[in-house]
């Protein structure tokens, strides 16, 4: 479900409630929580991403992040989300980035989990929230997702929700430095959305 709250004058702010998951746009005020997070989780994350600025971390990159972002909401370009459980707490981040308009109508997802959250369910929740949003609020027809093709993780968690395999993109993204190949996915408005397979916040075994 979608809702809007009231953020800077003039701005709507989407908030997404998922099961057991809130979406919304970053704020100045997560700053000292994500910067945790992002530090803590370093080594986890720095395999599947591109590589960070030298000033990623610093509270001025954060708050030309947070302006990026509602500009591109503004304009329909991309919605940027942090992941949110039930008791508040910043897990991960999630982006209906790429989006096209016009013959299109459609987006590519991306995401980050922090790791002490790895495994618990709250991706596969959050996708999932996010690909009804897309759907239901911003009218997409197309929701297209890509993982290297060693991340078995991601491609379960992909599979977990209902998106298909489409193909393989050689040399596609440059990730972590390199460029390399990834495993493409998508999910279309009239896919069905699958039900979580197991309970919030227990470790996959």
């Amino acid at each position: 479900m979608a809702l809007f709250r009231l953020g800077m004058p003039g701005e709507n702010v989407p908030v997404v409630r998922g099961d057991g998951v809130t979406l919304r746009p970053a704020e100045m005020r997560d700053y000292e929580e994500w910067v945790a997070l992002r530090e803590r989780s370093r080594t986890f994350l720095v395999p599947w991403e591109p590589i960070w600025p030298a000033d990623d971390l610093t509270r001025a990159a954060f708050r030309r992040r947070v302006r990026a972002h509602t500009e591109e909401i503004e304009r329909d370009e991309a919605y940027p989300f942090f992941i949110f459980d039930d008791n508040e707490a910043l897990v991960g981040g999630i982006t209906i980035g790429q989006v096209s308009r016009g013959v299109a109508q459609t987006a590519t997802l991306g995401y980050w989990m922090g790791q002490p959250y790895a495994g618990r369910g709250y991706m596969s929740r959050a996708v999932r929230a996010a690909a009804h949003y897309s759907f239901i609020t911003l009218r997409l027809h197309r929701l297209e997702a890509a993982c290297l093709p060693h991340n078995d993780a991601s491609s379960c968690l992909l599979e977990s929700v209902g998106f298909t395999r489409e193909g393989y993109a050689r040399s596609y993204l440059r990730i972590n430095g390199i460029w390399q190949d990834h495993l493409l996915y998508a999910m279309l408005e009239h896919d069905p959305i699958l039900a979580p397979r197991r309970p919030l916040g227990r470790p996959k075994r």
